[in-house]
């Protein structure tokens, strides 16, 4: 609808323009306006003629409007298909009549017109409309008349027409579309590297475009549009050539127009040229003819107009000479070559040559520039490079066309040398490269000038040849690569296959390219790198460089590879010209230099230095497998790099950040030189990714590089900065071998006899500084393979079981090869430090992975065996250590085999005479391995359970050797004799091994050597004895432990008792100064002494830990009594320390087991008569030694007693206190002015005072405390009237029927008078029995008090009362010994015992034990009555010398004066106990009599008693009140007590009267004089207590009152009252007279208490009373 609107606004339009001049033209539009309004579609619109009629009439017409209407309207219906295609030549012919007007816009709208036309259905099918339709084109085109928009417009028209024509005839000849176009030219990028890749990805495979081109079949019969298109083709060529076209009726035409719409059809319809025969003879025939002319005349004629390029082209020059010309003529040319060379051989050829010349002719610079263009295109596209030298290079019958190409090129390269201006021209070139890389087009100033322009044009020829051979140089690498994705060629990322070649078509492509110019590229690359500065061209040629070095590798082509190998490292490190032409005169190749940098000189790697590195570490990775022999020279470049990194003088120029490294790293942190250092140590990291042979190559090339410099390094007494140099490069190829070895852990073993090869090498030359580097590589290379996870992995696998040693013979022999290089080492050379070296080498490996080892143990040990027998101390500390490693941390991993080997090694350096220390140390490491090896032996059952039906049997008697294995069956749980197993057998045999060699250790002449094998030798014993069988055990016994102490005994005997001299250490005043050396060690004899301690303690050990297993074992007996004997005579005879050991060694024995039932009595009795024998017996040797034998005796008995007491019977119990006695009696003999020197107690006898409280009787011989009692309290005082010790212990025999005989009473002596024991104790007797019998001195005594208070305390109670009154008799005689000593702690110790006796025992509340009888118990009482009397009477509160006593002393014996009154006050008489009446008597009279002192002296005397004597009999005063009262005491009341009371206020009414008639008669005599303060305050205490005093009802009775008062007082309620101040009533009366006011008021007080207990008081008093 939108088409019959817009067709009817036309018809109006037009009709409105032609209504007054052309009516016919007004009538038809209304006419066909009607007609249109009975159309509905463009095909109705077609039929109808009508409508188009009106359109052309319109046009006929000629006016410009009508023209305009018309054309637009032809326009609309032909592109709307409603034309009818038989107007066709009615339309063109209207066409053609207007493209004669001069009206633009009419030509503009034909135009149009003639586009819509090819563009529809109406698209000229026939030679005459088709040409007559591009006439109209060329003829708009050529009018001179036409505009400059109509005439592009009509070129562009025609140039659209022919793609049309020639699209109409791809369909037509039915060719496939898209095949073989190549019309899209490809600008120049920023890097050749990318041309070359897009050129790769814009193109298919060179191989499947020939694929396609032989399945196309060629068509020599054209269709109409072929044959249009023929024609067109054959009209443009004559065109082109300045003809005139016949078919298109057109006499000229601009040869540049032609020419381009040539080349756009060259181009664009490829499949139409290599399908359809026609076309292909046009183009060979004439086209070709055409442009081999041009590019002919072009060069005869020699132009010489025109001597620079212009560089912008605006306009199209229309001349043959121009340079758009020449340009399209080169453009043609080079479509021919890319597109058609494979049909077009000899064309191609003729053109290849052409251009090549051309270079060279005297042409102007831009022609060159154009040529050079073209052969870059060539270069720079890898499909067309490959296809021309496949196809004519590799033909052997045409000629090498892209040969003569890259040479070309490389001699414009090299033609810079020859100008005179090559700096500048370089500097040009630099500067393009560099404008290139940043994507900026480089152009030059408005105003430079002509010599500026040539310099610009000279550089840009030398950069397209640059560009073009790099160009070559990636085509190729681009084409290699190509090759190994096809899988023709190995991939340098895989394992590589050295005798592999290449055999595929693109592989021997490749390498046909590599061998054809690799010299000419190679000589052209090298002068620009050597002659350039700029960082974009130097990082381009080295891109080229790496691209080719690689195909190269991956290509196998040696000489190429080493030749771009030796230039790339030329420009690596730039060196001072004296060493680098001395490194050119060395070096052993034409192409390559020694980098080799002197310390001394200024280093300073450049820009290119740095890329050239950073390309030859690229290069290395990449063709680490294919490099072989060229590792050489890698490593030498490497090998100066890694010298001026280390180098003070060297330094680096920074790159620009502009510029893009090949490499470069996306931090700026890191300088050069880190990167650099980085990338050197990557590259030998990679190693691990090589194939193997690689790797063998690189190791060889290391050694050869280390051997070069070791010829010069090694020279003797030469050094300087050439020597460093060598040492230097050395150092890098040992530290890259590392390296290498590090990173290829996994698969060392085929690697490791090459590397340990050279390190062997380079130990064994003369220079210490490199026989320093081999040790350390040697180290530092095991360690790194022995500490791989590899390695770990082989570790593991071992863990499930030991490996045969005959198998796994790789891994056998890997490791083996590891440690091999060590062996060699120090068997091979001579050099100390070598020697030395290997062995820190050795220790370093055992340290770190010793565990790991195992199939090269025997070499070690063997190795270490040979080096306990050097005699160089340094070797012998270095293998020692080694063998210690092992020892301690590596055993476990040693094979069973070489266990006896090791402890044979751990023997040879014990027994060495080299370095004492390390024999001591290899003893322990005996140690280590007998306990390694016991826990290897399978657990036996724990010794108690072994041992546990021993003491069952413990009354065998072993002195007739019998054993008990002969009487019971063995317990199950015993050890066993049943044959071991292998695995056990092999295990007791290498303990015997250890034992075998301890025991002959045991023998050395140094003394610390074999006290250390003694010490190891029963701590294993002891460690691990319950893991010995039976059989080992009496094999141990009998030919290691008895024969020990037998050989050590001997010794002793035997060895010499001269006195050593120590070490001399220097000289003073002429005479030598010798170490001191301590006395107990200063002979020979002595030292053996501690050996034979040693030996005991170690018995001892075993005795205690095994002994119920050892007493089990056959004809241990006789072992028992020959260490009797042992001890027997090494205790009378032997060293203190031996005798106390021998002790020892038989106390611990029975100590461990008595309490444990596993002691059989024999063994105890033998002790018993050891201890009895040496007592008996006199020592050889005195002093303290004697004192410290005889304490360790008791002390023995001591500790023997408190565990087997239960084995005690009364001879045994009677044989240990005989020697005590012994050892008492021979301490008073030998120290009898001891304690009058010095007052100290002997030793031995302060022994006996720790040791007797451990001797108490058990229940089994509980007859025996009397027996101990008597014997402790027969070191205490005594007197003669005792009983001899035969009647006492025959009346201890009877038991309880004598115990009443033994309590009768001495005879009693009087109240306050001394008896019969006192005077014997103040008199002690001169007896001159035994010393033991009596002992005259005190010291002893008191110590000994405690002990038998404390076991009298603990006896049973028929045993304790039967010795009762012996005790307190002798402590009573202990407390006598006040008046003769009372500074002495005798008395004191006896008092406080005595106190604890009656407190913890005689007071006890309640009933006596019905056990003791009641004569036993009164005999206690009269001791105890006796006691108190004599010693309170004549020993308490008497005066005392003031120089005797300290006021501190004197102040603490008042105070144990009270505890002791206390104690009789307060325990005894207010207690229920069963103390007949008259012992009560005479307690508290013995009390009265104390506290009479006071009132009983003279008044004259009076004041002179001590102040602490008077506060004595104070006190006892008042403890009489205490007794005589019952404040509080109604509920405690009892008989005892009543008893006490009643004799207590019967003697203190006597005192009061006795006080109160002494005072009166006192103050009488004294007159007006004042009665002394101490009688004042006696009668004021008295009558102040009497006051307070309230006696109890049942004392009362006892008062002498009259009858009628007491049964007044018996009606009375009250149970205390005051009635014995009734009986005082008279002498208080009398008192009352007295002058002293305070005694006045005191008796008023008492006065009104007596009115008051007769019930006098006044009625007020009594009122208040109430």
């Amino acid at each position: 609808m939108a088409l019959m609107a817009a067709l009817e606004s036309d018809l109006r339009a037009l009709s409105a323009e032609a209504r007054r001049r052309y009516p016919a033209v007004k009538d038809g539009a209304e006419h066909a306006i009607i007609k249109l309004r009975n159309l509905s579609s463009p095909s109705e619109i077609a039929d109808n003629e009508d409508i188009l009629r009106i359109f052309l009439m319109a046009c006929e017409v000629k006016t410009v409007k009508l023209s305009v209407i018309g054309l637009s309207c032809l326009q609309k219906l032909i592109s709307h298909d409603a034309v009818a295609p038989s107007a066709l030549k009615d339309i063109l012919s209207t066409l053609k009549d207007h493209s004669e007007m001069a009206d633009d816009s009419v030509q503009l709208r034909t135009l149009q017109t003639l586009l819509i036309l090819f563009q529809s259905r109406l698209h000229p099918q026939n030679e005459e409309n088709m040409a007559q339709a591009l006439y109209v084109c060329l003829r708009l085109l050529e009018n001179n008349r036409s505009s400059d928009s109509v005439r592009n417009t009509a070129a562009a028209t025609f140039r659209q027409a022919v793609a049309l024509v020639f699209d109409q005839v791809v369909v037509a000849e039915t060719l496939p579309v898209g095949k073989f176009s190549s019309g899209v030219h490809l600008s120049r990028s920023s890097s050749v590297t990318v041309d070359v890749n897009r050129s790769m990805n814009h193109s298919e495979s060179p191989g499947k475009d020939l694929e396609s081109e032989r399945s196309l079949l060629r068509k020599e019969t054209l269709t109409d549009p072929g044959k249009i298109g023929l024609r067109l083709l054959e009209d443009l060529t004559a065109l082109a050539a300045g003809g005139s076209a016949n078919w298109l009726q057109v006499h000229s035409l601009q040869r540049i127009f032609a020419l381009d719409i040539l080349e756009f059809i060259l181009s664009t319809y490829v499949v139409i040229f290599k399908t359809l025969v026609p076309f292909e003879q046009v183009l060979r025939h004439q086209i070709c003819s055409l442009l081999m002319t041009s590019l002919r005349t072009d060069a005869e004629r020699n132009l010489t107009t025109t001597q620079c390029w212009p560089f912008n082209f605006s306009q199209l020059e229309g001349e043959v000479g121009e340079p758009s010309f020449r340009r399209l003529v080169l453009r043609s040319v080079s479509h021919i070559i890319r597109l058609y060379s494979t049909a077009l051989v000899t064309e191609t050829e003729v053109f290849i040559s052409m251009l090549v010349k051309v270079i060279f002719l005297d042409l102007p610079l831009w022609h060159r520039i154009l040529v050079l263009e073209i052969l870059r295109g060539f270069c720079v596209e890898a499909r067309t490079l490959r296809i021309l030298f496949q196809n004519f290079d590799m033909h052997p019958k045409n000629i090498n066309v892209v040969e003569s190409m890259v040479k070309a090129l490389a001699r414009v390269v090299s033609n810079v040398q020859a100008q005179e201006a090559s700096e500048e021209s370089l500097a040009a070139v630099a500067g393009m490269f560099s404008s290139k890389a940043k994507g900026v087009e480089w152009s030059l100033d408005n105003d430079a000038s002509n010599a500026a322009v040539v310099v610009a044009s000279e550089a840009h020829l030398i950069t397209l040849a640059i560009e073009g051979l790099l160009g070559v140089v990636f085509t190729v690498a681009t084409l290699t690569d190509e090759a190994v994705d096809t899988g023709e060629l190995e991939s340098p990322k895989f394992d590589h296959d050295p005798a592999s070649k290449c055999a595929g078509q693109l592989a021997v492509l490749c390498l046909a390219m590599v061998d054809s110019f690799w010299l000419t590229i190679l000589d052209a690359l090298s002068l620009i790198l050597s002659r350039s500065q700029g960082e974009a061209i130097v990082l381009e040629i080295l891109k080229g460089y790496q691209a080719f070095t690689q195909a190269c590798g991956i290509l196998h082509a040696v000489e190429p590879l080493n030749s771009f190998l030796a230039s790339l490292c030329k420009f690596t490190i730039n060196v001072p010209n004296e060493v680098e032409k001395r490194s050119a005169a060395q070096s052993p190749g034409s192409k390559r230099s020694e980098q080799l940098v002197e310390q001394k000189d200024s280093i300073v790697l450049t820009t290119k230095n740095v890329q050239a590195l950073r390309t030859l570490f690229n290069v290395s990775h990449r063709l680490h497998n294919f490099l072989g022999p060229s590792w050489v020279l890698v490593l030498e470049t490497l090998a100066a790099l890694d010298r001026a990194i280390h180098s003070p003088h060297a330094s680096t120029q920074e790159v620009s950040a502009a510029v893009p490294k090949l490499t470069r790293e996306s931090s700026g942190q890191y300088s050069d030189f880190s990167i650099l250092s980085s990338l050197n140590s990557q590259l030998f990291e990679s190693s691990a990714m090589m194939h193997i042979a690689a790797v063998k190559s690189l190791l060889s090339a290391l050694c050869q590089l280390s051997y070069q410099c070791m010829s010069t390094a090694t020279v003797s007494g030469s050094f300087g900065p050439g020597i460093s140099q060598k040492i230097g490069t050395i150092s890098f190829a040992v530290e890259r071998m590392l390296s290498i070895v590090s990173n290829n852990v996994h698969r060392v073993g085929p690697l490791w006899g090459q590397i340990a090869g050279h390190f062997l090498e380079l130990a064994d030359t003369p220079n210490q500084h490199l026989r320093a580097m081999a040790l350390d590589a040697l180290d530092r290379s095991m360690t790194a393979i022995l500490g791989s996870e590899s390695f770990h992995d082989y570790v593991s696998s071992r863990s499930n079981g030991p490996p045969d040693m005959t198998s796994n013979t790789e891994l056998k022999t890997l490791e083996c090869s590891i440690i091999s290089p060590i062996r060699v080492l120090y068997f091979s050379s001579q050099s100390v430090d070598v020697r030395t070296g290997s062995l820190k080498i050795l220790l370093n490996v055992l340290e770190r992975h010793g565990e790991k080892l195992y199939y090269s143990w025997p070499d070690i040990l063997e190795l270490l065996r040979r080096i306990a027998d050097s005699p160089e101390k340094d070797l012998i500390s270095l293998g020692f250590k080694s063998l210690r490693v092992i020892m301690n941390d590596a055993i476990t991993s040693i094979p069973v085999e070489c266990l006896n080997v090791c402890i044979d090694v751990s023997g040879a350096y014990s027994g060495q005479k080299t370095a004492l220390n390390i024999s001591l140390t290899a003893v322990g490491l005996l140690w280590t391995t007998a306990d390694f090896i016991a826990k290897a032996v399978p657990n036996r059952p724990p010794q108690d359970k072994q041992t546990s039906t021993l003491g069952m049997h413990s009354d065998q008697n072993p002195i007739k050797g019998k054993s008990k294995e002969e009487e019971t069956p063995p317990s199950p749980n015993s050890f066993t004799d049943e044959p071991p197993s292998e695995h056990v057998m092999d295990c007791d045999q290498l303990l015997f091994s250890v034992f075998s060699l301890l025991q002959r250790l045991g023998a050395d002449e140094r003394p610390e050597v074999r006290n250390a094998a003694v010490r190891t030798l029963f701590q294993t014993l002891g460690s691990h004895g319950q893991k010995l069988s039976r059989r080992m055990w009496e094999d141990c016994l009998w030919n290691y432990i008895f024969p020990a102490l037998d050989r050590a005994s001997h010794m002793v005997a035997t060895s010499s008792k001269d006195e050593w001299q120590g070490k001399e250490l220097g000289t003073r005043g002429g005479k030598a100064v010798h170490m001191l050396i301590h006395h107990s060690r200063n002979t020979a004899q002595k030292q053996w002494d501690e050996t034979l301690v040693l030996v005991l303690g170690g018995i001892a050990r075993l005795l205690r830990s095994f002994f119920p297993f050892l007493s089990g074992l056959k004809n241990f007996w006789a072992g028992w009594e020959s260490l009797i004997l042992f001890v027997k005579n090494s205790t009378l005879s032997s060293s203190k320390e031996v005798a106390i050991a021998a002790i020892n060694c038989l106390q611990t024995t029975v100590i461990s087991h008595a309490h444990k039932g596993n002691l059989p009595m024999s063994y105890l009795v033998s002790i018993l008569e050891v201890y009895e024998y040496v007592m008996q017996r006199p020592l050889s040797y005195g002093g303290n030694a004697t004192s410290k034998v005889k304490q360790e005796i008791i002390h023995g008995l001591g500790e023997l007693y408190v565990q087997a007491h239960k084995m005690f019977d009364d001879h045994m119990f009677s044989q240990v206190l005989d020697i005590i006695k012994l050892a008492v009696k021979q301490a008073l003999m030998t120290n009898e002015n001891f304690e009058a020197e010095f007052g100290h107690i002997p030793p031995v006898m302060r022994t006996v005072l720790e040791v007797l409280p451990l001797l108490r009787p058990s229940e089994q011989i509980s007859g025996m405390w009397l027996i101990l009692l008597r014997e402790i309290f027969k070191y205490l005082p005594k007197s003669d009237l005792l009983h001899d010790e035969d009647e006492v212990a025959k009346q201890a025999s009877l038991g309880e029927n004598t115990a009443d005989n033994l309590m009768k009473r001495k005879n009693e002596t009087p109240s306050g008078a001394s008896s019969g024991l006192s005077k014997q104790v103040e008199s002690p007797p001169q007896s001159s029995g035994p010393a033991a019998a009596v002992i005259s001195n005190y010291s002893f005594a008191e110590k000994l008090v405690p002990v038998l208070v404390e076991l009298l305390l603990q006896a049973p109670t028929v045993e304790k009362y039967i010795i009762f009154p012996e005790i307190i008799q002798s402590l009573g005689r202990c407390m006598t010994t006040r008046r003769d000593n009372p500074d002495g702690s005798l008395w004191r110790a006896a008092v406080e015992g005595f106190n604890r006796i009656l407190i913890d025992d005689v007071c006890k509340d309640g009933e006596p034990d019905s056990e003791v009888s009641r004569p036993a118990r009164l005999r206690v009482w009269k001791e105890v009555a006796d006691v108190y009397e004599i010693f309170l009477l004549g020993y308490c509160g008497r005066a005392i010398p003031t120089t005797s006593v300290s006021p501190i002393a004197l102040e603490a014996d008042e105070a144990l004066e009270m505890a002791f009154l206390k104690v009789l006050g307060d325990k005894i008489l207010k207690l229920q106990t069963d103390a007949p009446v008259d012992i009560l008597q005479r307690l508290v009279s013995t009390m009265d009599g104390c506290a009479s002192r006071t009132c009983s002296l003279p008044v004259e005397t009076v004041e002179l008693m001590p102040p602490h004597c008077s506060r004595f009999s104070m006190h006892c005063l008042q403890k009489v009140f205490a007794l005589s009262s019952c404040d509080n005491e109604m509920t405690s009341w009892n008989s005892t007590r009543s008893e006490v009371s009643k004799i207590a206020i019967t003697l203190l009414l006597s005192r009061c009267h006795y006080i109160f008639n002494r005072f009166l008669v006192d103050e009488k005599h004294l007159g007006d004089r004042p009665l002394p303060r101490t009688r004042l305050e006696e009668i004021k205490y008295v009558l102040q207590e009497l006051a307070c005093l309230e006696i109890h009802p049942e004392t009362a009775t006892v008062l002498p009152l009259h009858p009628y008062l007491r049964d007044g007082l018996a009606d009375k309620e009250e149970q205390k009252r005051r009635p014995h101040l009734l009986v005082l009533f008279p002498s208080l009366c009398e008192l009352i007279m007295t002058r002293e006011a305070k005694v006045r008021d005191c008796v008023q007080v008492l006065l009104r208490l007596v009115s008051k207990e007769l019930g006098l008081e006044k009625e007020d008093q009594r009122s208040t009373h109430i």
